[in-house]
């Protein structure tokens, strides 16, 4: 007799309900904090993502998104004067992405807010890299 992957199957269908309701309150938050600073989401991501200087698909990438995408939006924060298009020290094809001293100063504002009253602040930093873990752990599969 053969058990029935009912409750593995119940089990698991919770677990995606929970993640997808966690990362559903992560982008409301990061919506609600955006329009705050006038920015769209994905401009406010692209911010958040920008942690140096990055080729356009590096931050597609970090973005989850394709690099054609994070054109469209690199595109709208260089005419806001917040990213400039750089020469590549190492790749004359490509162009580094760099932030300017505004698009620093607005990352930093964007940063402050995104921490007050994040989803996850209700963890301790132990359990947020317990769940990295985890995350981790399921995507790639360490």
């Amino acid at each position: 007799m053969t058990t029935s992957p009912e409750p593995q199957a119940v089990a698991e269908r919770e677990l995606c309900g929970l993640v997808n309701g966690l990362a559903q309150q992560i982008a409301d938050h990061v919506r609600v904090r955006a329009v705050t600073l006038g920015l769209t989401p994905a401009q406010a991501t692209a911010l958040r993502e920008m942690t140096g200087p990055m080729t356009m698909r590096e931050l597609a990438e970090r973005m989850s998104c394709e690099p054609s995408n994070a054109t469209f939006i690199v595109d709208k924060l260089e005419k806001q004067g917040l990213i400039e298009r750089r020469a590549h020290p190492t790749d004359r094809r490509a162009k580094h992405l760099v932030l300017t001293p505004e698009g620093n100063a607005l990352r930093e504002r964007l940063l402050e807010l995104l921490v007050q009253d994040s989803p996850l602040a209700g963890l301790t930093p132990q359990q947020q890299r317990a769940l990295q873990d985890l995350l981790e752990q399921a995507i790639i599969g360490k």
